[in-house]
C-alpha cells in the first residue's frame, strides 16, 4: 500500500495547480477595484507572503523538529535562490498575462504545456543528451505547438454588446417656435437649446467614458503570448535549476524549498512593496476577499510544490509523477473556468481537441525524454 501512497500527493499538486491560475484572477480583478482593472502587485505580494508561510515557516519547523538528510552549503543555497527567483518573476507572467486581459482557461493550460518543453530542454543541455533524443520526442513538441496555436484560435470569446444608440440627431429634436417680440418665448427657446447642448455634451462623455472602459478590457493578443511564453521560460527552468540546488545540499528537499520560500519572499513581496508606492497600480488593499484569494493562489501553488516532493519522498518516480501532474492540472483549470462561469456553450470541439493535443504532447515529451544513464530526479514546480 505505501508503494501507492505517493498518488495521493500527485493527486493533491495537480488539484492545487489547476486551481491557482483562475483563484489568482479573481484575487487580481477584486484587489484591482473592478471594472476590468486588475492590480499588478497587490496580488503578486499576497502570493509570495502565502509562498513564505508554505515555504519557509513550514520547512523550518520540520527541519528543527525532524531533520532531514543533507546539509547546508553556499552553492546549494545559490542555486535554490536563483530557482525561486525564476518561479517568482513565473509568478509576475501570470499575472501580467491576466492584467492584459488573457483568461486562466487558455493561460494556464499553454503554461503547462510549454512549460514540460522548456523544462525538458534545460535538462537536456545540462546533461548534454540532445544526441539521445528521438524522432518522436520532437513530434511531440510539434503536437504541442500544434495544439497550442489551437487553443488561441478556437478560445472562448465573450459575447460582443451592441455600441449605445444616440438619440440626439437634430431632426428628432422638437424645437419650440418663437414669435417675434414675445420675450418668454425667447427665453423658452434658449433654454431649450441650452439643455439640448448639455444633452450632446453629457452623450459624448458617456461615449467617451465607454470607449475609455473598453479600451481597458480589451485583450492585447501579442502582450498575453510573451507573458505566456516568459512564464514559460522561467518555469520550465525551475526544475533543473532547483535540481541542481538539491545535489549541492546532499540530496534534500526541505532545505531548498526554503531557499525558494526565501526568493518568493525577496522578489514577490519586498520588491513589489518598494515599488507599490511609485507605480501607479490600480487598486487597493482595502478588499479583504481580494486578499484572500490572492493569498488562496499562493497557497495553492506552493502546496503543489510541496506535494511534489512528498511525492518524491513516498515513492514516485518523475517519469510517472510529473505526466501526471502536467496531464491533469490544465484539465482541472479547464473543468473549473467552463463551470464556475458556465461557459459551455461557448467552447468549440477544436478547443477541447486542441487543449487535448497540449496535455498529450506535453505528457508525452515528459516520457519520451532523453535520460542521462545516471539516475536523475528532476523537479517542476511553480
Amino acid at each position: 500500500m505505501r508503494s501507492f501512497t505517493f498518488l495521493l500527493f500527485v493527486i493533491l499538486t495537480f488539484i492545487c495547480w489547476g486551481l491557482y491560475g483562475p483563484v489568482l484572477h479573481v484575487g487580481q480583478e477584486i484587489l484591482g477595484g473592478g471594472g476590468g482593472q486588475k492590480s499588478l502587485l497587490r496580488p503578486l505580494i499576497c502570493v509570495g507572503f502565502a509562498y513564505f508561510l508554505i515555504a519557509v515557516v513550514f520547512p523550518t519547523i520540520v527541519l528543527i523538529v525532524k531533520g532531514e538528510t543533507g546539509y547546508w552549503s553556499i552553492s546549494g543555497f545559490f542555486w535554490s535562490f536563483v530557482a525561486g527567483t525564476v518561479g517568482a518573476v513565473g509568478a509576475l507572467g501570470i499575472i501580467l498575462a491576466f492584467k492584459f486581459q488573457g483568461k486562466p482557461f487558455y493561460v494556464m493550460p499553454l503554461v503547462f504545456g510549454l512549460a514540460p518543453i522548456v523544462n525538458t530542454f534545460v535538462t537536456m543541455a545540462m546533461a548534454r543528451t540532445f544526441k539521445h533524443a528521438s524522432i518522436l520526442f520532437y513530434i511531440a513538441i510539434l503536437i504541442v505547438a500544434i495544439g497550442a496555436a489551437g487553443v488561441l484560435i478556437n478560445k472562448p470569446s465573450p459575447a460582443k454588446t451592441a455600441a449605445p444608440v444616440q438619440t440626439t440627431d437634430v431632426a428628432q429634436r422638437t424645437e419650440t417656435p418663437t414669435v417675434a417680440g414675445d420675450e418668454t418665448d425667447n427665453e423658452t427657446a434658449t433654454q431649450g437649446t441650452a439643455i439640448e447642448t448639455a444633452d450632446e455634451n453629457a452623450v459624448v462623455l458617456s461615449t467617451d467614458l465607454t470607449d475609455s472602459k473598453a479600451s481597458s478590457t480589451r485583450p492585447w493578443p501579442l502582450a498575453i503570448g510573451i507573458s505566456i511564453a516568459f512564464t514559460a521560460l522561467c518555469w520550465g527552468a525551475y526544475g533543473p535549476v532547483l535540481h541542481k540546488g538539491q545535489l549541492k545540499m546532499g540530496g534534500s528537499r526541505l532545505r531548498p524549498f526554503f531557499c525558494v520560500g526565501l526568493a518568493y519572499f525577496a522578489i514577490a513581496v519586498v520588491v513589489p512593496v518598494m515599488l507599490l508606492g511609485s507605480l501607479n497600480d490600480p487598486g487597493s488593499f482595502d478588499h479583504v476577499s481580494g486578499i484572500l484569494w490572492s493569498l488562496a493562489a499562493g497557497i495553492t501553488g506552493a502546496v503543489g510544490a510541496l506535494g511534489i516532493i512528498y511525492a518524491f519522498n513516498f515513492g514516485g518516480k518523475p517519469v510517472f509523477v510529473m505526466p501526471l501532474v502536467f496531464g491533469f492540472a490544465p484539465v482541472v483549470n479547464t473543468f473549473y473556468e467552463i463551470t464556475t462561469k458556465n461557459l459551455f456553450g461557448q467552447v468549440s470541439t477544436f478547443f477541447f481537441a486542441s487543449l487535448a493535443m497540449v496535455i498529450g504532447g506535453a505528457v508525452l515529451v515528459l516520457i519520451l525524454a532523453p535520460r542521462n544513464k545516471t539516475k536523475v530526479t528532476p523537479s517542476v514546480t511553480t
